[in-house]
């Protein structure tokens, strides 16, 4: 207490000035309008900029949440179409009869995920997934984006998978042109990202430039009409009744970030009917 006595007989001035000061300014700001207003805009200003950070350090780290969350509702949304289901019953000679929901069964489920690393400029291309065998990933399955296809899973780790992508030599994934449904094989010479071709299309055809150009479905690996590209040009191969035509990618290869992995869960039944086809027909007579 003595000590507290000395402080302030020896501050004491110090003291007396900082509470003058302090009333004074009490009393400027309290009655003052101008002063009280920029008083209280500066103070306005300064707590908005860190609710600002604050709101940017938070969306920082939920960020990858709200992605996962944002692919999860994409794929669930996908499944509901129905290009991903096939009729259960459809009575005979009435093709456009509104089936009910329950008519249905789902073909196709999908797979969110992200690429982590990729490569355009190479002969082979290949994309690297964060999910795997664990999240239900297997090689030969079709993967897609939002644009529309990026290619085949090549392979599988437990977390991670290798997607062989739409540039590479030997992706020849069934394709059609949608308007007049002329079918064909996708195909990339290896030389520009943004552009592949379409074989096997008879020349006796006319072809509209900037047709869509979407997945045939043969394989099962694609629903049908997942879009692939548009119809840039056509020129006619020497010596071949087909023509040669230059398909524009819906997706731009060096920039995709998310994909979905198709999953067909009736593969396995289609393949096993179509192993026992017989190689010769004429064998079953």
């Amino acid at each position: 207490m003595r000590n507290f006595l000395a402080f302030i007989r020896r501050f004491r001035v110090l003291l007396f000035f900082a509470l003058l000061q302090g009333f004074a300014l009490t009393v400027y700001f309290t009655f003052s309008a101008f002063p009280r207003t920029q008083y209280l805009t500066t103070a306005s200003s300064i707590s908005g900029t860190v609710m600002d950070w604050r709101n940017d350090v938070t969306k920082h780290f939920e960020l990858s949440s709200s992605n996962k969350k944002l692919k999860a509702e994409n794929a669930w949304l996908r499944e509901r179409l129905l290009e991903n289901k096939i009729a259960l019953t459809a009575p005979v000679g009435m093709d456009s009869v509104v089936l009910k929901k329950d008519s249905f069964t789902q073909r196709f489920e999908y797979i969110p995920g992200t690429v982590i690393s990729s490569s355009f400029s190479r002969r082979n291309n290949y994309f690297t997934l964060d999910i795997g065998s664990k999240h239900g990933v297997k090689r030969g399955m079709g993967v897609i984006s939002d644009k529309g296809i990026v290619g085949v899973i090549h392979n599988t780790s437990e977390q991670f998978s290798v997607v062989k992508s739409c540039l590479t030599k030997d992706i020849n994934t069934d394709i059609l042109i949608n308007e007049s449904g002329e079918p064909g094989f996708l195909e990339w010479d290896g030389r520009d990202p943004r552009r592949g071709s379409m074989t096997g299309v008879s020349n006796d055809r006319s072809i509209k430039k900037w047709s869509k150009i979407v997945t045939g479905g043969k394989s099962g690996i694609f629903p049908r009409g997942i879009p692939v590209g548009k119809v840039e040009k056509t020129r006619p191969v020497e010596g071949q009744p087909v023509w040669d035509v230059t398909v524009l990618f819906a997706e731009n290869f060096r920039t995709v970030q998310y994909i979905a992995v198709v999953k067909n869960i009736l593969k396995s039944e289609q393949g096993e009917l179509e192993a026992s086809i017989p190689d010769d027909p004429l064998e079953d007579e």
